[in-house]
């Protein structure tokens, strides 16, 4: 384990400054995360919505709501928590919130489809605030601000993702997509104003650095080829290898760039410490898993069997608003406190925590890969889905938050949340690719869905990216390990 940094603003030569209401900042903090991943979730039950009322010829038209998201989100992700660091918390928080009251108000205005995707960008951008609590928690709550920041993070993350589903079930069912977008855009003024109000207004945390723009438009572009191969590649056919490729080679070039430049976007040496590396991509493989569980659960439980033919019928029938209620557990499980993990976290015991929620969660879809035909099954798997995904993500930002200090804990957060950000898009892409490989027929319309197989495959390509985290943790150990010895002798 890395040594931890004590917090600037308990530094004697730090200046002082009124201590903030703990609760409001954390009320602020988790209405941040819970608004920005609602946005996300509540979009699955719109898109059939969404092809109808804008006239889309299919429904893979409708899947750039989702490319435009994702890369307005990749950009976020980079740019928003090292704008923190920079340029104070409550500065860029005001500026999060206010791409997403932006982003809302562009589709209520314009009601057709190009807005909508222009708003989806701006939207996806704003959504990085997610992560802006790991650094404002921290660098106002001392020495509790990085458990704090975590738990809110993880907690609301959990709690942001069934509320979504279950207000994008209302919506289909009650409102229209105006509508919608009328009262998200309030709700995202609000959030604006209480950032503005609730969130110190503090120095930089960098006060003499500056983000050094080459460095940071070359990762948002090969980020963005790498997250546009895994959002539309399934489409694209192997066209897809091309921003692919591009993104792979700009990625391996820009890292070399990047360590030798006085600007950098992420500093190396934090990449270098112990388990960060492991922890990223470990939080990576988590929102792939996550992604994967959420698709198949989704897409099986809405398949009514009467619309199929009786040698190919499968599915529950659940409306969008019950899918969601079916979901509830996984956010539930969120909400078990986590003093033990903590404890171990902070001990040096990382390795164990990880290989913990990998097993739960690999236990959780190895269940769904043999019992999903039924609601109370997936009650079952939803909870167990969510402790184990709740145990790997507070091991992976509370890990890359203890290796920096809190004047960088933009920077931590930022790369844990492009990792994670690569990794939802590639559970998606996996699962998707998996449910086209063989489609029959939906009666009396020239639609077609997944063979009911396909299912049981997707969990266990689910199960195996969970087990991905366990020999990831356990190399980075063994590695680790090895170097000792090698400094020892």
């Amino acid at each position: 384990m890395t040594e931890t940094h004590q917090p600037a603003g308990l530094t004697p030569e730090a200046p002082s400054r009124p201590a903030p209401n703990k609760w409001a900042l954390i009320g602020v903090a988790a209405l941040l995360v819970v608004l920005t991943n609602a946005v996300v979730f509540v979009l699955p039950p719109l898109l059939p919505v969404i092809q109808a009322q804008y006239h889309l010829a299919t429904v893979a038209d409708t899947t750039w709501v989702y490319s435009v998201l994702t890369l307005g989100g990749g950009a976020g992700f980079i740019l928003l928590p090292r704008l923190a660091d920079v340029h104070g918390d409550r500065n860029t928080s005001v500026v999060a919130a206010a791409f997403l009251t932006v982003g809302a108000l562009v589709p209520a205005i314009g009601d057709s489809y190009p807005t909508l995707l222009v708003g989806c960008a701006l939207m996806g951008f704003g959504g990085a605030a997610q992560l802006l609590p790991l650094g404002f928690l921290r660098r106002n709550l001392g020495e509790s601000g990085i458990t704090v920041g975590v738990a809110v993070l993880v907690i609301a993350t959990g709690v942001g993702i069934v509320v979504g589903m279950i207000g994008g079930g209302f919506i289909v069912e009650n409102l229209s997509l105006r509508s919608f977008f009328v009262v998200l855009t309030a709700a995202c003024a609000a959030t604006t104003l209480a950032s503005y109000v609730t969130i110190p207004h503090a120095p930089p945390a960098e006060r003499t650095r500056r983000i050094g723009v080459l460095g940071t438009v070359w990762m948002i572009a090969w980020v963005a080829a790498i997250l546009l191969t895994l959002t539309q590649g399934l489409l694209w056919g192997t066209a897809a290898l091309v921003p692919l490729a591009a993104g792979v080679i700009g990625g391996i070039a820009w890292v070399r760039v990047e360590r030798t430049s006085s600007s950098a976007v992420f500093d190396v040496a934090m990449m270098k410490a112990p388990l960060v590396t492991a922890s990223c991509v470990c939080i990576a493989l988590f929102a792939a898993v996550n992604a994967a569980f959420m698709l198949l659960l989704s897409t099986y439980a809405q398949i009514a069997p009467a619309a199929l033919r009786p040698a190919d019928a499968y599915g529950l029938g659940l409306s969008e608003l019950n899918t969601a209620l079916v979901m509830a557990p996984f956010a539930a499980a969120f909400l078990v406190r986590g003093t033990v993990l903590d404890r171990a976290l902070f001990k040096g015991r990382g390795v164990s925590v990880f290989v913990a929620g990998a097993l739960i969660s690999a236990a959780g879809l190895a269940w769904l890969a043999v019992a999903h035909d039924r609601p109370w099954h997936y009650l079952v798997g939803s909870a167990v889905m969510g402790l184990g995904c709740r145990i790997g993500y507070t091991a992976g930002f509370t890990l890359v938050q203890l290796a920096v200090p809190e004047e960088k804990a933009g920077m931590a957060a930022g790369a844990a949340g492009t990792f994670m950000a690569v990794g939802f898009a590639l559970g998606t892409a996996l699962v998707s690719g998996d449910l086209s490989a063989s489609l029959v027929p939906v009666s009396g319309t020239d639609l077609e869905v997944a063979a009911e197989g396909l299912y049981g495959i997707g969990y266990w390509l689910a199960v195996i990216l969970a087990l991905l985290v366990a020999v990831t943790a356990l190399i980075s150990r063994a590695r680790s390990n090895r170097r000792a010895e090698g400094a020892v002798s």
